[in-house]
């Protein structure tokens, strides 16, 4: 318990999750960018004189989004180009040597879907990021990276012009960690100069954000809503957006929340109570 006379640890950094927290998506977005993806793909691969059929590489995806889960599940993460190579790999059952020069090709293919199917923005988010800004908060993201690069998320969020309130962006495919490792949030944390006592987290999944952050010493506030959210996914057991937000075995119950939000524009009210709250008796 902490003491009567122990001192209230002010916030000076709030980081974000990206998806389902400042990203929305909307319903069949998965499914829809995931046929664009193999059409895509299939015809990159044509240009670069290989054959494959569309639903050889549909196949190639699944396999390849396999093995990533089984990497996430670790709580690990490959890059981008390790993903392009996976994804040859299993298209062409390892009879095809990769070669470098068609990574640019097959990069702008692998993630064109992003952009054609694009996550819009949460209604609230440039009003919270503006009020942290106007006062003094530090901001970070947190994000574990699916098929998408961070590289291609920058750029959607430059778009949507967000990209400037942060200081410091962690995206799991660049650092090689996801959450709920405490490293990527001990790592932000470093990068915003504020010590995890310092920070709050701001999240939808209980797992990776409220039991992370808590593990690594942040507090955690919850976003617990279905808004923003691609229902046709997450009611498919089969697909990577509902086995993803499905991973690990952790009792997330064993961390709770600091504070739980229906909206992100109640985040100010909950820094607010956060940084007002008492002390504990002992």
């Amino acid at each position: 318990m902490v003491p009567l006379n122990a001192k209230k640890t002010t916030i000076k950094a709030v980081t974000f999750d990206l998806w389902n927290t400042l990203l929305f998506e909307s319903d069949d977005a998965s499914a829809t960018r995931a046929a664009t993806r193999a059409k895509n793909v299939a015809e990159a691969l044509h240009g670069l004189g290989l054959d494959a059929s569309v639903d050889q590489v549909t196949s190639a995806v699944n396999k390849t989004i396999n093995s990533l889960l089984r990497t996430w599940g670790r709580n690990k993460d490959v890059t981008h180009v390790e993903q392009l190579h996976m994804l040859v790999g299993h298209a062409f059952d390892g009879k095809v040597i990769f070669r470098e020069e068609w990574i640019s090709r097959l990069s702008s293919a692998y993630i064109s879907p992003i952009y054609e199917v694009p996550p819009y923005i949460n209604p609230d988010t440039h009003e919270v990021l503006r009020w942290l800004k106007d006062h003094d908060k530090h901001i970070g993201l947190i994000c574990n990276t699916g098929i998408t690069p961070g590289f291609s998320l920058r750029k959607i969020l430059t778009r949507e012009s967000i990209a400037q309130y942060f200081d410091a962006m962690t995206f799991s495919d660049e650092v090689g960690i996801r959450k709920p490792d405490p490293k990527i949030f001990r790592l932000t944390t470093h990068k915003l100069k504020a010590k995890p006592s310092e920070t709050v987290h701001v999240g939808d999944n209980l797992r990776a954000d409220v039991w992370g952050a808590k593990g690594a010493g942040l507090k955690a506030i919850h976003l617990d809503t279905i808004e923003g959210k691609d229902k046709t996914a997450l009611s498919d057991p089969t697909s990577m957006v509902s086995r993803s937000a499905n991973l690990g075995t952790q009792k997330t119950t064993l961390r709770v929340p600091d504070k739980t939000i229906a909206k992100l524009q109640m985040l100010p009210t909950a820094l607010a109570e956060l940084n007002s709250a008492k002390p504990l008796c002992p």
